[in-house]
């Protein structure tokens, strides 16, 4: 998607120095044990989200967002006073929280700029990440570091920029959303929160025994495959945002003779490009994997109760040799990415645990695998400090394996911003694919 102005080069922005804000009020000083699907070495990195708001003429300017922020922040993590503690690894590398309230990373900064001049720059992935999220050194790290990183900037124009990185085994991006909500009813002066925040971390561990019972094609089980890393190693990698609109997917639609829905159309069309773009040999194994979240209904029986913030969801993934899925029509990909779908079960989340025990974290595959996240409904864009909600809200930019589907509002319509991480190598085919598929010249 085009940027709204072209000329923004790059920005400044200062920053004053980090600080911990801890629990507003004294909190248990306890030891907590993440699930086994937390502890999992797949999900032992940070992932970064950012959320642009406008200016509140309400507030003429009188209320500062860093303040308003920062005191809510003390109070919610009161309780959720886990956050404020520290990871430490126990046996069979299962992760723990020392629950001392040490406090999350907080900086606060300003930058000389408007949301208007940011333009479209501000969908993911924004070039700007880096001046808005400041990557303390030293802070980065699983075990023993913050398990959030926060800060918040002031722009010209009274809105600002509330950017998170988050230590994905503490939470997936709903459990994020659940926390930065109750900051957000702080903020708007509640003095209780809607929803209570839920541990609970015991529903999703191993079985005693534990049995695998279900094939999980996402999970390098034999060999320690370093492809991809060496690819990535070795190429120079590049972030960019593709934009589906209702005329794109109206498109992309009209390859397809099957009914499927947005998500399932989008991720096969998508992947297809991405399996051409990167050249893999017709006889390899591609792997798609997808986000399947547990909470809800249809997973009831693993009564994962209403405010569990920690990471409730699997990614079951489906195999085809690469040449299949280049070569034949988007609706034979589409059934592939169903067939991916219907995989998870609550049989198969208990399996994924068990796994872990058994053969001790193995991690992802990582050569040729495609893992997708729609975060369209988790409810970033609903997250209100008293200054309204988002113009955009989400995962800042896509990850080596990983693109996050957002929610995102181009010129008065409503679509999703995908953001894609290539060697520079192929994202230029990639372009190319996407282009062949929405009709675009």
């Amino acid at each position: 998607m085009p940027s709204l102005i072209s000329s923004l080069q790059y920005l400044k922005v200062r920053r004053w120095e980090p600080e911990l804000i801890g629990p507003a009020k004294p909190t248990p000083c306890e030891e907590k044990k993440l699930s086994d699907i937390d502890s999992q070495e797949s999900y032992r990195f940070q992932v970064p989200f950012a959320m642009f708001y406008p200016n509140n003429p309400l507030n003429e300017g009188e209320i500062d967002p860093v303040k308003v922020i920062r005191e809510a922040l003390g109070k919610a993590l009161v309780p959720y006073y886990p956050f404020a503690g520290r990871l430490i690894e126990g046996p069979k590398q299962k992760l723990i929280v020392d629950c001392n309230g040490q406090g999350v990373l907080f900086i606060e900064a300003e930058a000389d700029v408007t949301l208007d001049q940011l333009g479209d720059t501000i969908q993911p992935p924004c070039p700007f990440l880096d001046e808005f999220l400041h990557q303390v050194p030293g802070s980065e790290g699983i075990t023993g570091c913050p398990l959030l990183l926060i800060q918040v900037t002031r722009l010209l124009c009274g809105g600002f920029v509330f950017a998170v990185r988050l230590n994905h085994t503490m939470a997936d991006s709903l459990g994020l959303a659940q926390f930065l909500k109750a900051v957000a009813e702080f903020a708007r002066g509640a003095t209780e929160l809607s929803v209570s925040p839920v541990w609970e971390r015991h529903i999703l561990n191993a079985r005693d025994p534990p049995r695998i019972t279900c094939t999980h094609n996402e999970y390098d089980l034999e060999t320690n495959n370093k492809a991809y890393q060496i690819m990535e190693e070795n190429h120079n990698m590049i972030n960019e945002s593709f934009y589906f609109g209702p005329k794109e997917i109206n498109a992309i639609r009209k390859h397809v003779q099957e009914r499927c829905t947005t998500f399932e159309l989008l991720t096969a069309c998508l992947w297809k490009c991405r399996t051409v773009a990167l050249e893999f040999d017709p006889e390899e194994i591609v792997r798609l994997s997808i986000t399947v979240n547990l909470r809800g209904k249809k997973h009831q029986n693993l009564h994962i109760p209403s405010g569990y913030y920690g990471n409730g969801f699997g990614f079951p993934a489906v195999t085809s040799k690469a040449g299949l899925v280049c070569e034949n029509s988007l609706g034979y990909v589409v059934e592939l990415v169903k067939k991916g779908k219907s995989e998870m079960s609550e049989e198969y989340i208990k399996s994924v645990a068990d796994l872990m025990e058994i053969k001790g974290q193995p991690g992802l595959v990582l050569n040729g695998n495609f893992i997708v996240s729609d975060n369209t409904r988790v409810g970033f864009g609903e997250i209100d400090f008293g200054w309204g909600k988002a113009l955009c809200a989400g995962p800042a930019n896509a990850l080596t394996l990983i693109s996050f589907y957002s929610q995102y509002r181009s010129r008065g319509e409503e679509g999703i911003a995908v953001p894609i991480c290539l060697p520079e190598f192929a994202m230029e085919r990639f372009c190319q694919e996407l282009k062949r598929m929405t009709g675009k010249p």
